[in-house]
């Protein structure tokens, strides 16, 4: 079960989420995430922001890779902590 929000799932069903390449995209290290559910939101409110064309979570290391332009770190910290989780550093 998920220690973070209690959804009840297994860490090893959510492994990555969307649509953006390491290649081209700013990683951050966001620490706190267990599940699915967990990428969910993360990868939702880091969505949200402007100038965000993708979302890409390795959930067993924490790493959000987030592809785009014209966004800060700033953007992306406040979108993680909105989700309920914390932005360790940018990777």
């Amino acid at each position: 079960m998920c220690t973070a929000c209690a959804c009840g799932t297994e860490s090893a069903q959510a492994a990555a989420t969307a649509e953006a390449g390491a290649a081209d995209g700013r990683a951050y290290s966001v620490s706190g995430m267990t599940c699915g559910h967990c990428v969910s939101s993360v990868s939702g409110e880091i969505g949200k922001v402007g100038g965000v064309t993708g979302v890409a979570v390795d959930l067993p290391t924490g790493v959000v890779t987030v592809s785009g332009a014209g966004f800060t770190d700033e953007e992306i910290r406040a979108a993680v902590e909105q989700a309920g989780y914390q932005l360790a550093s940018r990777v």
